[in-house]
């Protein structure tokens, strides 16, 4: 037939086609194909497959294609991405999915943040940082030395981490370079903490001591406890400094004159922790913004209204058996809506305003592991050989780090948590610094830091 002629022929059946029925159209196909051969039907097949392909992403409406965007995983998501240039852009384009990913991965989200390419790339970035937990990779070691004999106390601050030693100093350091900024002559310390202008210092010599770092000198000197002072806590705005002691008693302190105002008593073991923080929840005994103080031993927990009255009494004691045969672990964490204490029953948590128990978390073999810090999404941790990291939405042990043989004596080590905001949701800049510090058998600090990003 003439290509003319064809053209003829197929405009006259393509009008009557069009005019057949649903059911006729579908019987002229049946025997239009019965009639074809392998080429036809080749060809056919082929263009089928063209044909009933809809591009949906592009078809509907954005707000739709987000609707259905969020019911796919994240690793989905990216696979996606490859699909087209189109699909790269409305899936990159879909801000709520990537915050909801970053916040399945425990990351912090700042909602105010609205450009979704950001939020996209900060969770190309938790998956990578992510990845590195669970391969154990996300963390490097380094050591300070310095010191010449038994390292005892240590407290870290806004980078910088402050030893006190057995050789009669304490020392304060820039964890990021290594290098001892302040060494002052001290007395033996069990307990420090420091600001700008000064370091507190509590002794084996059963006495609390201030020091101004710039020249080292002793500005005033607490007298009064007949044991070991292994904890302190202090705060200028209220000039109340108070002490945890081995003779099993707390005691309250004027900071600025030395005077001690008050002595609490009702602990049977020493007082290894002494907490002052402003409380952050309402309840019958206090309102947001009081200032309470927590102290343990080894079998309690003790809480007094410090900030309405000095000559306070107990409001409440913690404990987690009451015949005493479980002992408390000494690290204590209170952000004034929770007191979270670790046991070798498990981690225990209770909420501040009703002092009542929320959780007790019992990891696989709990019993030979401590608490280091506690947040919102995270919790530290470590026993003798590993730091442990646990994704507290899960109860799940997500990371580990060995550690080194650190020194055991009877009197113990000194552990201690560096940066404490990432356990609240990582975001990307708080994953760095310290994680970690422990005081060694050859007087040297081992920090655990966190790696920089890739």
């Amino acid at each position: 037939m003439e290509k003319k002629d064809f053209e003829a022929w197929l405009d006259n059946i393509s009008i009557t086609f069009l005019s057949l029925t649903d059911l006729q159209k579908n019987e002229t196909l049946d025997y239009l194909i019965s009639l074809s051969g392998a080429v036809q039907l080749r060809h056919l097949s082929n263009n089928l497959e063209i044909l009933l392909k809809r591009d949906f992403l592009k078809l509907l409406p954005l707000e739709l294609s987000f609707y259905l965007l969020k019911w796919l995983d994240p690793q989905t998501l990216l696979t996606c991405c490859l699909v087209s240039k189109q699909w790269n852009k409305v899936i990159s384009a879909c801000t709520e999915v990537w915050q909801t990913a970053c916040k399945n991965l425990g990351w912090q989200i700042d909602d105010s943040v609205q450009d979704p390419l950001h939020w996209k790339k900060v969770y190309l970035k938790a998956i990578l940082r992510m990845k590195q937990l669970k391969d154990h990779e996300a963390f490097e070691t380094s050591s300070l030395i310095g010191h010449s004999a038994r390292v005892y106390a240590l407290y870290y601050k806004d980078g910088l981490l402050c030893t006190g030693s057995d050789d009669l100093s304490a020392k304060l350091w820039d964890v990021s370079t290594g290098q001892c900024i302040y060494g002052i002559q001290t007395h033996t310390c069990a307990a420090v903490k420091f600001d700008e202008q000064k370091l507190v210092t509590g002794s084996f010599d059963n006495t609390v001591a201030c020091w101004e770092w710039s020249s080292g000198a002793k500005t005033q000197h607490f007298r009064g406890h007949t044991g070991a002072v292994f904890s302190v806590d202090y705060n200028d705005e209220l000039d109340i400094l108070v002490s945890g002691s081995a003779d099993f008693t707390v005691k309250v302190w004027a900071l600025s004159t030395g005077t001690c105002l008050n002595t609490l008593t009702g602990h049977t073991e020493w007082v290894t922790k002494v907490v002052l923080q402003k409380c952050k929840v309402k309840s019958l005994m206090h309102s947001p913004g009081d200032y309470i103080l927590l102290s343990a031993d080894k079998y309690e927990i003790k809480i007094w209204p410090i900030g309405r009255e000095i000559n306070c009494k107990c409001l409440k004691t913690l404990s987690v058996s009451e015949d005493r045969s479980i002992s408390l672990q000494p690290r204590l964490h209170f952000d004034g809506k929770y007191i979270v204490c670790s046991s070798a029953l498990g981690l225990y948590q209770w909420d501040f305003a009703s002092y009542n128990i929320l959780r007790v978390i019992k990891p696989p073999d709990f019993s030979n592991v401590s608490l280091l810090g506690f947040g919102e999404i995270f919790a530290l941790l470590f026993d003798n050989r590993y730091l442990y990291i646990m994704d507290l939405r899960t109860e799940k042990l997500i990371s580990r780090w060995p550690l080194p043989e650190y020194r055991k004596s009877k009197r113990g080590s000194s552990f201690l948590a560096g940066e404490m905001s990432w356990l609240n949701g990582l975001n990307g800049q708080n994953d760095m610094g310290l994680v970690f510090a422990t005081s060694m058998p050859d007087h040297s600090i081992h920090l655990v830091l966190w790696k920089e990003h890739g």
